[in-house]
């Protein structure tokens, strides 16, 4: 079963672009994202959450000309739980997002500013 999700968090690492046997391009790329924890009258970061997450096609190709680490990005997609046996043998299962988009964010400070109110001109 998938879940649709949307992250906003940094990349970790710079995405990674290999091909299928086919021919067909797929990213890997690794989102942290933290959650805003309210602390006294303000908010700061809490723990962080990864995610891995694949692109194909098109979109793998550009994520990985157009981004880097560090980078904040918004990632748009499905989440299914994967899993797997660790090292040791244990039972383990971890996030894996599947990207329909990845956008960097615009951020609210460059949104433009409101248009200041001119009384001395009539609204007709």
């Amino acid at each position: 079963m998938n879940t649709s999700i949307t992250l906003i968090g940094n990349l970790t690492r710079d995405p990674e672009l290999r091909f299928t046997a086919k021919g067909l391009p797929v990213a890997s790329l690794s989102v942290a994202v933290n959650e805003r924890v309210k602390e006294g009258d303000g908010w700061v970061d809490g723990p962080p959450s990864y995610y891995d997450i694949t692109a194909w096609r098109n979109l793998a190709e550009a994520v990985t000309e157009n981004l880097r680490k560090g980078d904040r990005v918004l990632v748009v997609g499905s989440m299914k739980i994967e899993k797997f046996e660790d090292r040791e043998g244990n039972q383990r299962s971890k996030p894996a997002v599947t990207a329909e988009e990845v956008a960097r964010p615009v951020p609210r400070s460059a949104s433009p500013a409101p248009a200041a109110p001119q009384d001395d001109i009539p609204p007709f």
